[in-house]
Parts: structure tokens; sequence; C-alpha cells
């Protein structure tokens, strides 16, 4: 609403591309079709505390892939970095540094000229100045102290609270970015800052690919696609041995666009000749009915040259209860048995055979 206050002459329109617990690689491949593809004028990008536990070096490709991608495809759009502040960043904010997901996004801003919005200092201070309760659930009425509750479990802030502070960073930073902001024009490309970005991700539909098996299509109103959010693609499921996915592509990356939830089991993944992987979309959210979006990303780069995948699943499940924990351990018995893997497009980082 700021922003049609802002620009009354403007049309501004949202296109919700978010995914929650997803990182700046997935967002990469997502882009072309999920954001590219409905023409935006202006794009923000968010990825730092899901960032946070990945390869500094992975995130300045995924985010500059997200950049080029853009500027390839909308040469005039614009593109804002915004890097939000969790529980688990906060320590670092007050020592006067910076997460490590936000140093290598800055690197990227820096090369292309973005701008950037950090939410993090301006919250971090008024925490340590006995002004703001990072973490607490919204008492009913005024808070006794006084203070402003920022979050309800350290990572999203409270709409009614948290929320505004975020909004009044956009708003004490718009003049500052305005002021260096040039007439509408194509951006100017300059070489890869990392010639291993992320410019050549792209999806594979799992209706283009050789499927081996009884891979079966799911249907839009079961449970799972329900689960997972109106904006999820249509899903396929493989569960027993012989249920395989085979492709080549030439590239140096490549992952799954999955579910994750309490139905899944274990699958096998073989590259090359390589030493196989395997790998299961169960964890402790996988609560009973819970399903979510959730990739699945080869762990090692690969040299960019041509590459023979195979996916198979094993008809295991990993130790579900043990993985739950002191979370709600009762699944129904066909999700606590299940082996099924959930995918709706294979992503690479190249190009792919069909």
């Amino acid at each position: 609403d700021w922003l049609r206050e802002r620009y009354p002459k403007a049309d501004v329109q949202e296109i919700n591309a978010t995914f929650s617990g997803t990182n700046s690689a997935f967002g990469a491949f997502r882009l072309g079709r999920e954001v590219v593809e409905k023409k935006p004028d202006l794009l923000f990008v968010e990825f730092v505390l899901n960032d946070g536990g990945t390869d500094p070096q992975r995130t300045s490709r995924a985010m500059e892939g997200i950049v080029r991608q853009m500027w390839t495809a909308a040469p005039a759009a614009d593109i804002c970095f915004v890097h939000t502040i969790g529980k688990s960043t906060l320590p670092l904010y007050q020592s006067g540094k910076r997460p490590v997901a936000v140093e290598a996004m800055e690197k990227v801003a820096d090369h292309y000229g973005v701008p950037s919005i950090d939410f993090g200092p301006a919250i971090a201070e008024m925490e340590k100045s006995g002004k703001l309760t990072f973490t607490a659930p919204l008492p009913s009425g005024p808070p006794a102290d006084g203070k402003i509750i920022f979050s309800g479990d350290g990572v999203h802030p409270h709409v009614e609270t948290g929320h505004p502070l975020y909004l009044a960073a956009i708003q004490r930073s718009w003049p500052a970015i305005s002021a260096v902001a040039k007439p509408a024009a194509p951006h100017p490309l300059p070489p890869p800052l990392d010639a291993a970005s992320w410019q050549r991700a792209a999806l594979v539909p799992m209706k283009d690919l050789a499927r081996q098996g009884n891979w079966r299509e799911l249907a839009a109103d079961t449970p799972p696609m329900k689960s997972a959010g109106s904006r999820a693609p249509l899903m396929w499921y493989g569960e027993k041995p012989g249920d395989a996915i085979e492709f080549s592509f030439t590239g140096t990356c490549f992952g799954l666009y999955a579910l994750k939830g309490p139905d899944c089991g274990t699958f096998r993944v073989t590259v090359d000749s390589l030493a196989p992987v395997e790998a299961a979309k169960f964890d402790s959210f996988c609560v009973a009915d819970r399903w979510r979006v959730s990739p699945w990303i080869y762990p090692d780069d690969l040299p960019d040259g041509p590459h023979r995948v195979r996916i198979e699943m094993t008809g295991t499940a990993p130790d579900k209860k043990a993985v739950l924990k002191d979370r709600p351990a009762t699944l129904p018995a066909d999700q606590r048995d299940g082996t099924r893997l959930y995918v709706s497009d294979v992503m690479v980082i190249g190009t792919a055979a069909r």
C-alpha cells in the first residue's frame, strides 16, 4: 500500500513468488517460470535467513544468476535486495558484523549496482538499547514493559509490530535509492562476477522426462497438493523400487522441485560413475498431514559438461520417529510407512536433453 500511496499514478500489482523455508538456490531455478514470465517492473529479492546454512559461494552464484536472468529477459526491470534479521543473526549485528549470507549477496549487489535494504542494524540496536523484545508472543493488550515485541518465533515478524519496523526501514532507505536512480532504461549487464553463476538455471517438467516404473500424477485435490499451497505446480510421485527417472544434461548442477512430507521415503541419486547419494524429503517438521514445497539440490558442483543422472526409489523410509523427536510423532500408518518422492520438475544449471 505504501508504494501505491507514493506512486498514485502507477498501477501497482503484487506478484507473490515466495516459498517459505527456501533459499536463493531454489529461487534461481524458479525465477524464469514464476517471476520473469510475469514481466515485473520491480523485483525485491530476500533470502538471507534461509541462506544461513548455505555455502556462501553457492549463495553468490545463485543471487548473481537471479540478477542476470532478470536483466537478460527484462533489462529495464529494477531489482532491490532486502535483508531480514532473525534471532540467529541478532548477535552478529549487535557486534557490528553482518551475516555471511549478507556479505555474499552484497558482493553481487556491488558488482551490478543493485540497491539493498538491510533491516538488521536498526532492529538489533533497538533490542540492544532495551526498546524491543525480539521473541515473545503478542499480549492481549500493551506490553507491561512498554517494549515493542518483534517476532513470535525469532524469524517471522509479528504483522502488528514487526512488519511496521520493516516498512519503516524501506521508507528510510527509499529517498537515498531514489536519489541515485536513473530514468527508466535497460540496465547494463557487465561480465559475470563468477563465470559459474547460475544464469543458466532452468526447470524441466516431469512430463517431458523418461520415467520408469509406475510414476503417477498427483491430483490437484489431494491433501499433499492442498497442503503445499495453491502455487505449487502439479507433482508426480514414485514410491517403489523400479520407479526411476533418467536424464542427461550439460552443465554444473541439478536438483528436484519437490515436496517434503510425512509419507516421503528414501531415494538414490547416481551421477555418471560417481558414488550414489541417498536422501529423503522428510524432516522434523513433517508431522501428520503436513506437506510443503522443498527442493533437493545435488550437494556438489559438477564439472561443466555432459552428465547422466539416475534417480530411483529405494522402497524404504528413514526412521521417522527418531527424526520427529519431541514433535508430535503419531503419524497415520500410511504416512509413517510411506516411501514416496513427489517431483514436479528436474532443475538444471545448463541444458537438459528431454
